[in-house]
Order: structure tokens, then C-alpha cells, then sequence
């Protein structure tokens, strides 16, 4: 069974943070520069939150407030839903549908290892599936001699 670190280990760790008291404008631009759907929200480091486009969207545009002086931390899901980096791909496609989120920061110990979306967990998924029905189509028609 695979586990969430295959996909750091292939995608990288790189998380994209921003900082509790910075402008929404800021953190969308943030998001369109480095084409990604959230960023973990930090406070002198220290996580405490995510914001992602769908904030954005129900939190600032939906009410018309102005996001180049509303704070991150008016707007962002305080709620962080986490996963560990062993934790089993299927395991995290399960929670991420139950629980209705697309991007799951990784920590390992206590530190922030990574992030992962549900458009990885897919990917890999799929990747996994296509090596195996490659591997089953060389068996049964003789080109692989195991």
C-alpha cells in the first residue's frame, strides 16, 4: 500500500506559507504565483491555519469585503486537517472526500513535511494502476518471461 511520503519524496516538500496578518491580496497573489489552490497559514511560524481559493471565494468575494485589508486570519480555515507522512494514500482520499478538503499539509513530528492535493493522491493512484495493467497485459501475452 503506498503512502503519502511516495509522493513528497516525487513532488518535493516544498510547502507554500503566508502569515496570519498578511493582506488577502497578498495571498492570492501568492496563490497565483505559485500556481497552487492553498497555503498554510503561520504565526511566527507556528501553524495555525490553511486558506485556499474557496475561502476566497465564501469568505471575501461572496461578502464583498475588501481583500486588500482583510487579514488572512479573518478569512482562513482554523481547522486544519493533517496527515502523517506514512500515512496510506487510500487513507487520505478517504478522509480528504469525508471531510470535503482538497489539500492536506503533511507533519512530521511536530514540523510542516509537506503538502499534498487530492489531484496528487489521484495521480499517483492512477500511475500505480497503469504499471500494474502493464505489467498484467507483458505477462499474459508472453512478454515477460516470469
Amino acid at each position: 500500500m503506498s503512502r503519502v511520503a511516495e509522493i513528497l519524496a516525487y513532488k518535493g516538500r516544498d510547502v507554500h506559507t503566508i502569515d496570519q496578518e498578511a493582506t488577502v491580496f497578498a495571498a492570492v497573489e501568492r496563490l497565483v504565483e505559485k500556481n497552487v489552490g492553498a497555503l498554510v497559514v503561520t504565526d511566527e511560524g507556528a501553524t495555525v491555519g490553511i486558506f485556499t481559493e474557496r475561502d476566497f471565494l465564501r469568505r471575501v468575494a461572496l461578502r464583498q469585503r475588501d481583500p486588500r485589508t482583510t487579514r488572512v486570519r479573518e478569512v482562513m480555515t482554523d481547522r486544519l486537517i493533517c496527515a502523517d507522512p506514512n500515512r496510506s494514500i487510500e487513507d487520505c482520499m478517504v478522509m480528504m472526500t469525508q471531510e470535503r478538503i482538497r489539500h492536506l499539509p503533511v507533519i512530521e513530528g511536530a514540523r510542516l513535511a509537506g503538502m499534498v492535493s487530492i489531484g496528487d493522491l489521484v495521480k499517483h493512484v492512477s500511475d500505480e494502476r497503469h504499471v500494474e495493467i502493464r505489467y498484467l497485459t507483458d505477462y499474459i501475452t508472453g512478454k515477460y518471461p516470469g
